[in-house]
Parts: C-alpha cells; structure tokens; sequence
C-alpha cells in the first residue's frame, strides 16, 4: 500500500496518508475539518527500495548457480593445471646481457607516390 501526500488550502497542513489504491482520497482536513484538501503528486505508489542493494544475482535459479559453481571449479582445475606445466623463462647464456642486445630494425620500404 503507498503511501500519498496531501496538503489541505484552508490551513497549509501538510501529511501523509497511508492508503489503499482502492481508498478514495481524503477530502476533510484532519486540522482545520475543512473540505479544502488535495491529494499533491509525490512518490505515491512508486516502489522505493531501501537497504544496501539489489543484485541481479541475488534471486538466481539454483541451476543457474550449479553450472555457474561447476565453471568456476573447471577453470580453477586448468588454472593449475597451466601453472604445473609451465616451466620458468630459460636462462640467457652468460655472454649475453640485457643491455648490450640491441633490437634488430628493419628497414620501412618508402610508400609508394599517389597517381592522382
């Protein structure tokens, strides 16, 4: 049920009201007991959420989160499976050294002349 604003002409009462969508809106201030209330355009029964989030995942199926679960161990399996393969990066010969190794260039061919 939401909640509606209302604010009466006669007095300048402001409230809100708790009601039904059914109930019909109120007419007679609780105040002044004048007919000169209105309903004013709020939240009214717009859906407010309050609390730290809502995730898309929180109401997943619990199919979707066996296979989401099985994904997750057969990539943990070949994720150490790769890491007891893999074997360190080999060793430069001592002659060489990382900073006399002097990238080797090739030469840019020359773009040829545009024809117009």
């Amino acid at each position: 049920m939401p909640t509606y604003e209302y604010e009466c002409d006669g007095c300048q009462h402001a409230f809100e009201e708790f009601q039904s969508f059914s109930d019909k809106p109120l007419k007679k201030c609780p105040k002044c007991k004048k007919s000169k209330l209105r309903r004013l355009f709020g939240t009214g029964s717009a859906i407010l959420f309050k609390g730290s989030g809502f995730y898309e995942t929180d109401y997943r199926s619990d199919s979707y989160k066996n296979s989401a679960k099985a994904d997750k161990e057969a990539s943990s399996k070949t994720d150490a499976a790769s890491k007891e393969t893999s074997t360190p990066a080999a060793s430069k010969p001592s002659g060489e050294s990382a900073g006399n190794s002097a990238p080797s260039k090739t030469p840019n061919p020359k773009p040829s002349p545009k024809k117009e």
